[in-house]
């Protein structure tokens, strides 16, 4: 699209695309588009400002992550430090890179999540175990230190309608196993392909679906899943959608997945330059129960409120 020249370019997005094309074959082109590349990084994990004088909580890009990722920062808050909040940061891959960069500097995971898809190491279903062999590679790998658990699990869920469940006498996933072939299939992008995810569970349980899983955010499965345009998903234990929905999680009967207790995860570094973060995280040690998430998770899913405001009502209960 041809601009006016006393108009500059907008950079980044909207006008990346042709000024690149413009660059090209110019014998300024090598510097614009550098210049260019620079401007457009800004919007990256690597590539971003450098780091506040003050910590910078992350999170993943779903519900239940924002509002951890916000527990974290108002408890670190309570101790009268600035915090930055860099939320919706994708999957567990770039939450990770973005924690070893120093981009950020805590965020929660789940320790079959890191055990298997970050660390990759093989499933084990001993929690401890986990635990200890995630604490271990983490501070040998990347000078990360993982505090104690949060209180919860939140392990991966199968998902069906409560109506069929009823309807099909079904409790577990291996019960499951004959239906689906008549079943559609909504997933995550992470579970399709994770190691502790889809090809393994399907192999433990004899599982084949009538088509292709549909691969889809998290976010959609329970709308899918509610209009009928799948038939199982796989959710979280602690989504609020599953009590609300009247949904049936089938139990992993063959103790398919790992434990996946929720761990804050947090640089050497920041703990080193602001000893308060450990004090103020270590208060959370086994203060959410799986129970406390679906309901935080429900008001924030299901009542559409601000996941600061729940958050803050849930500290205020637990004397926080």
């Amino acid at each position: 699209m041809w601009m006016h020249p006393a108009k500059p370019p907008r950079l980044p997005f909207d006008g990346l695309r042709g000024t690149l094309r413009q660059a090209q074959g110019r014998l300024w082109g090598p510097l614009a588009l550098i210049v260019l590349t620079l401007l457009f990084c800004g919007t990256l994990i690597s590539c971003g400002p450098p780091h506040p004088n003050h910590p910078v909580i992350g999170a993943k890009n779903f519900t239940e992550q924002v509002v951890l990722g916000e527990l974290l920062a108002q408890q670190i808050e309570a101790k009268g430090m600035k915090v930055d909040r860099r939320f919706y940061l994708a999957g567990s891959y770039i939450c990770n890179q973005a924690l070893i960069s120093g981009r950020i500097d805590a965020y929660v995971e789940y320790t079959g999540t890191a055990l298997t898809a970050i660390l990759k190491q093989p499933v084990n279903r001993d929690p401890e175990a986990v635990l200890r062999t995630v604490r271990n590679l983490y501070q040998q790998r990347y000078h990360i230190a993982v505090l104690d658990p949060l209180g919860f699990e939140n392990t991966f869920a199968m998902i069906i309608r409560g109506d069929d469940a009823a309807r099909l006498h079904i409790d577990t996933l291996s019960e499951s196993a004959q239906y689906t072939p008549q079943w559609v299939l909504g997933v995550g992008y992470e579970f399709e392909q994770r190691p502790d995810g889809l090809p393994g569970l399907s192999k433990a349980y004899d599982l084949h679906f009538k088509d292709q899983p549909r691969t889809m955010d998290l976010g959609l499965l329970y709308r899918a899943i509610n209009a009928h345009q799948v038939d199982m998903i796989a959710g979280n234990s602690t989504d609020g959608p599953i009590a609300s929905f009247h949904l049936k999680v089938l139990a992993d009967d063959k103790h398919y997945f790992p434990p996946y207790q929720a761990v804050p995860l947090v640089r050497d570094a920041a703990l080193q330059r602001w000893p308060a973060m450990r004090v103020a995280i270590n208060e959370l040690q086994g203060k959410v129960t799986a129970d406390d998430m679906s309901a935080m998770n429900e008001a924030v899913d299901g009542e559409h409120r601000d996941p600061a405001v729940v958050v803050r009502e849930f500290r205020q209960k637990k004397g926080l």
